[in-house]
């Protein structure tokens, strides 16, 4: 069953991204949500071996993910939702942390995220728009967060999915308030759609925890 709706997840994405036109919006905002419901489906399917909390608060992540995918065509109302979304998973993968952060992934993420609120939020700010810059700060600071977490938890799932949601969320940032991008879109909601699978499907990651005997592993 879990494989159909892969298949279904598939499908239906390269269906949005390559195929629905922009117009009537309506119906773009409609099978853009397709994916997305099936990716909910997914999640909701996959075995629970984290824990049945982690596996609520990811459901629970992407079903307000899915409400901002609707409303981003609102800019502000979709970065607020998806801003909500990321809190959201921020608790999930803090339900599931298990490791310290290696000091040069903590490196890379704060020259990351130092380099983007010069960059992105540096631009609004040049340019008056002071209320849009704080808010680009903010969103740069739980999308950072969302990263930071799903690392710690050591789900190797979580943390590519994370990444790829970071990548796609600085590819559409970049196209909005910097410079144009080719084929944004197809980088986008790729890179984003992929991200999503990966998160819910972090549901069903096995974790590895050490016996009284180190050599010993219980799964």
């Amino acid at each position: 069953m879990r494989s159909l709706v892969v298949a279904a997840i598939i499908v239906f994405s390269a269906v949005y991204i390559f195929f629905i036109p922009p117009e009537p919006v309506s119906f773009k905002i409609f099978m853009k949500l397709i994916p997305m419901a099936l990716i909910i489906l997914f999640g909701a399917l996959t075995l629970p071996l984290v824990s049945s909390t982690y596996k609520k608060r990811i459901l629970f992540g992407l079903f307000i993910c899915m409400i901002a995918d609707g409303v981003i065509y609102w800019f502000m109302a979709g970065l607020v939702t998806f801003f909500i979304g990321h809190v959201i998973y921020i608790f999930a993968f803090k339900q599931a942390t298990r490791k310290k952060i290696p000091i040069w992934v903590a490196i890379l993420l704060l020259a990351y995220g130092i380099g983007m609120a010069v960059w992105i939020a540096g631009s609004q700010f040049m340019a008056d728009q002071f209320v849009l810059g704080i808010a680009i700060l903010a969103y740069i600071a739980v999308i950072l967060t969302m990263g930071w977490m799903a690392i710690k938890t050591g789900l190797k799932l979580a943390i590519i999915g994370a990444l790829l949601f970071m990548f796609s969320d600085s590819v559409l940032a970049i196209d909005r308030f910097i410079v144009e991008i080719p084929y944004r879109d197809a980088f986008v909601m790729i890179t984003y759609y992929a991200a999503q699978v990966l998160i819910a499907a972090s549901i069903g990651s096995r974790v590895v925890k050490y016996s009284v005997n180190r050599n010993n592993l219980i799964r």
